[in-house]
């Protein structure tokens, strides 16, 4: 298992557009990436309840992988957040 925080540093935080390309970045591994924010937890496939944590500029997420290809995951997943949010 794979974990790494990251402060989200996008004005606007994860609304829909990089929620999205959260999703799709997720789907693309076997893993199970799961996203935790304010004592609430959800898979990184979930698009609606990514976008329902309310996560804001400022607020910082644990991502958590697990799975046969988690160490690619959590690599592409970091860089995506660096990239991205």
């Amino acid at each position: 298992m794979k974990t790494f925080q990251y402060e989200i540093t996008d004005p606007i935080g994860i609304h829909a557009r990089p929620a999205g390309q959260l999703v799709k970045t997720a789907k693309a591994f076997q893993s199970k990436v799961m996203v935790e924010y304010n004592g609430k937890q959800t898979e990184a496939t979930r698009l609606m309840s990514v976008m329902g944590m309310g996560i804001r500029h400022g607020s910082v997420v644990t991502v958590t992988v697990e799975g046969p290809d988690e160490e690619a995951a959590a690599q592409q997943l970091q860089a995506f957040f660096r990239e991205t949010l």
